[in-house]
């Protein structure tokens, strides 16, 4: 049975461009050698942390979401995390029907839109 997972990680800040994008590319390698396939991955760029981790107050986003009827992908993939020094944290969830209904409705920009629209549209009218 094929089950949908998302992963979000935290680079840490002291990285390049570059070397944020190599080491996004290492791990999305790492999914799709270990037999899942890439649904959606989304960049959120530099965010300050709610808390410090390791003494940085901000780090390098990244989401990625994959299916896979294989259950070591997981396993495979939040060890090399645990590996890697670049890595602040990481989370990996496994996404449920609603979930997985939200995040598509999500990338065809059906929700979240409205909010920013209606916002606008207050601040034009006053």
């Amino acid at each position: 049975m094929s089950k949908q997972y998302e992963t979000v990680f935290i680079l840490t800040p002291i990285l390049s461009e570059a070397q944020a994008k190599d080491a996004v590319e290492k791990f999305t390698t790492i999914i799709t050698a270990n037999g899942a396939t890439i649904v959606h991955e989304e960049n959120w760029g530099l965010r300050k942390l709610a808390y410090p981790i390791q003494k940085k107050n901000s780090g390098f986003y990244h989401v990625v979401e994959y299916t896979t009827t294989e259950g070591n992908v997981v396993d495979v993939l939040e060890t090399e995390f645990r590996r890697d020094e670049r890595i602040l944290r990481f989370m990996t969830i496994v996404l449920d029907k609603h979930s997985i209904a939200y995040n598509e409705k999500k990338r065809k920009g059906l929700i979240g839109r409205k909010r920013e629209e209606s916002t606008e549209s207050k601040t034009e009218n006053a």
